[in-house]
């Protein structure tokens, strides 16, 4: 199953240099299932690779003048914020059983696997759906929509604490229509803001996590090698096409997810 796990976890940097975003919500996933280790701990874990694979995904996108500084920092600070104090507080604070129904107990792996597989779902929507606007059709003119920015941030922030994905589904779509930017500079900018807040949340444990760093590292790896061939890829091979077929899959994933730690258990 390790073979398997390092193969996925070259196919979540090959995502994310090929479609722009989308795999790093197989890190859990992949850390769970395929490297037998703890949802708590695989979430924190998942904050590391997300963010060690984001930052070097973003610097051809600074290379290109694709990143737009003023609005990382305007959805960054609330976002970055917000992870922090999940996975120092909010996180160390779920009980260990949360609640039973019947014979079935949920507890705290289970619950952050729950609300993983319920944001895969909701993930694959927006990879599946066509795109109504292009970046063509999208008014030059930057304009802030600052209370829903900082509101999304927060909300994106929470969200990244808890099941350690990236959130590059959520970010883009609201860079796009809330910040009016260009699909590749949204892009960009949201792979600036995945790596700050995924790493300064990953730093943010409360100290009783304890870290095999040399996984840590060889998985990083494996998936920043995948960046680089997803990125090769992308020039031979056009991301947009490929985006829904992988909807479809991660919309599996998360069925899957929610029968295995339910029904399954």
């Amino acid at each position: 199953m390790e073979i398997a796990g390092y193969i996925a976890s070259i196919f979540i940097g090959v995502s994310l240099g090929l479609i722009g975003g989308g795999g790093s919500i197989l890190t859990v996933p992949v850390l769970v299932y395929l490297f037998q280790i703890d949802a708590v701990l695989a979430t924190a874990y998942s904050l590391f690779i997300v963010g060690s694979t984001s930052v070097v995904g973003s610097l051809s996108y600074f290379k290109k003048g694709l990143v737009n500084i003023k609005t990382a920092i305007v959805f960054g600070i609330p976002s970055i914020i917000s992870v922090f104090l999940t996975r120092a507080y909010i996180v160390p604070a779920i009980p260990h059983e949360i609640f039973s129904l019947g014979g079935f107990v949920v507890t705290k792996s289970i619950f952050l696997m729950l609300i993983f597989a319920i944001l895969m779902i909701v993930a694959s929507y927006s990879m599946i759906k066509k795109d109504k606007k292009s970046a063509e059709d999208l008014p030059e003119k930057q304009k802030f929509n600052y209370p829903l920015i900082l509101v999304e941030g927060a909300i994106v922030g929470v969200l990244t604490g808890l099941v350690g994905a990236g959130g590059g589904f959520l970010i883009i779509p609201a860079l796009v229509m809330l910040s009016k930017l260009p699909m590749k500079e949204a892009v960009g900018t949201s792979l600036v803001i995945i790596a700050l807040k995924s790493l300064i949340g990953f730093f943010g444990e409360s100290g009783e996590t304890t870290i095999d760093w040399l996984f840590l590292v060889k998985i990083s790896a494996f998936a920043i090698a995948g960046i680089f061939i997803g990125m090769a890829l992308s020039k031979k091979i056009d991301g947009s096409k490929l985006k829904p077929a992988f909807g479809w899959f991660v919309l599996v994933m998360g069925i899957y997810i929610l029968i295995k730690e339910t029904i399954l258990k």
